[in-house]
């Protein structure tokens, strides 16, 4: 670590690019130079159309570009505005609304949500507790507010969600700490796709209540990360979970982050929230207040007209059945992508992770780093995690997602033999 000079000794960072974002400007250096046919770009977390460009809806644009100008470039409401924090319940929850004290704040996409979660819900030092397959941010959002992280071998032996190692990272940090956060990214996992299914959450939420119960001065704060739930399962399916997560003991607060980023392809719109499902009204109105005060002292107030908008569709059942349709038609697309990817990863075993639903789709390899470097060699570009490699297939064609697997097994190989 380097010497701080004039920053505080914590605060000292090392410089360089995200290397997500590092390796994606590569590919699309690359991609001038070479064309765009010869190149397979695998990096971007966004949804791409088979020309390369970024996908956007209709329905969401057309909207937010018929706003007057004065409700795109007026100030929101610290905690967002009354009509959006109603409508944004409705877009994450559904049908599939839980019972309880429900309260949102408008954040900037479900990073904010995040961070708001960890800095409120959590004591300065204290450890979250994480999948061992996570969003590198998580971490630097922990390390930014001053706490750590832990992890957990996310998958068992049959490759599902491995109930056990989680109930003892919760256990072993309830022996340290007050209170413990625990992230759960799910549906459509960044950066696996593993989705937890109805009966694994009936496991979770058991012995979260017989935890909390059997420790009643303890708190659990149990985050879903649903950043990419619109794009996992059919229709509701993948929100059939919420309900459960009702009538649990006092010492417990589901939270959710919900990215209308994701959602609604409004990446840089920067529009989400943090949504709390307490069991009490008391619980409920300090969510409210202290998330409110976090955007004063964060990032004041969020993107007017991303609020305007989001509460345009969901208040007109015209324009909300457009952006629907758009919606699930971009969906069936990354399915039809993602299925041949695992297809072909299939026929010549190339080892995936669990891969349910989403926008990212993970190889477990040893030497992450060179394997990535000698993709790159051949125009290929996958993002090199800790445990492995990203590929996303919300970015790549169905025809380049055919033809990645061999291509990837063969760096792996020639890694191996060189290593």
């Amino acid at each position: 670590m380097k010497k701080a000079l004039m920053v505080i000794e914590s605060s000292v960072r090392e410089g360089g690019t995200d290397p997500i974002f590092r390796i994606a400007g590569e590919a699309a250096k690359r991609t001038k130079e070479c064309g765009a046919e010869t190149v397979i770009n695998s990096t971007i977390g966004a949804l791409m159309d088979d020309n390369g460009e970024l996908v956007t809806f209709k329905a969401v644009y057309d909207t937010l570009k018929a706003l007057p100008n004065h409700l795109i470039a007026g100030y929101a409401g610290l905690a967002g505005q009354p009509d959006f924090l109603e409508k944004i319940i409705d877009a994450c929850f559904m049908s599939c609304k839980p019972e309880g004290f429900i309260r949102s704040i408008a954040t900037p996409g479900g990073t904010g949500a995040v961070r708001h979660a960890f800095y409120n819900y959590t004591e300065f030092g204290d450890t979250i507790l994480l999948t061992d397959w996570f969003w590198a941010p998580y971490r630097t959002i922990a390390h930014e507010n001053r706490r750590n992280v832990k992890t957990f071998q996310m998958y068992n032996e049959k490759g599902t969600f491995n109930l056990e190692a989680y109930k003892k990272g919760i256990l072993e940090l309830l022996e340290k700490q007050k209170r413990v956060l625990t992230v759960l990214n799910t549906p459509a996992h960044n950066p696996t796709g593993y989705t937890i299914s109805d009966d694994e959450w009936k496991s979770i939420i058991a012995f979260i209540t017989e935890t909390a119960l059997a420790q009643p001065d303890s708190k659990i704060i149990l985050l879903v990360d649903l950043a990419y739930i619109d794009f996992a399962g059919e229709g509701e399916d993948a929100r059939g979970f919420m309900k459960l997560l009702t009538g649990l003991p006092h010492n417990v607060l589901p939270l959710f982050a919900f990215s209308a980023s994701k959602s609604y392809t409004m990446y840089g719109l920067r529009n989400g929230a943090i949504i709390c499902v307490a069991p009490t009204e008391e619980i409920a109105q300090e969510f409210v207040n202290t998330c409110t005060f976090s955007n004063r002292g964060s990032w004041s107030n969020g993107t007017r007209g991303a609020m305007e908008t989001i509460t345009k569709i969901f208040s007109n059942e015209e324009l909300y059945n457009q952006a629907m349709a758009e919606q699930s038609f971009y969906k069936g697309i990354l399915k039809r992508r993602a299925a041949a990817f695992v297809e072909e990863a299939d026929k010549i075993d190339l080892g995936l992770a669990t891969y349910c639903d989403g926008f990212f789709i993970s190889i477990p390899c040893d030497h992450p780093k060179e394997v990535s470097d000698n993709l790159m060699k051949k125009n290929t570009f996958v993002v090199a995690l800790g445990k492995g490699l990203r590929f996303a297939p919300c970015a790549v064609s169905e025809e380049k997602c055919r033809r990645a697997p061999a291509l990837i097994l063969q760096a792996i190989n020639e890694v191996k033999k060189c290593t």
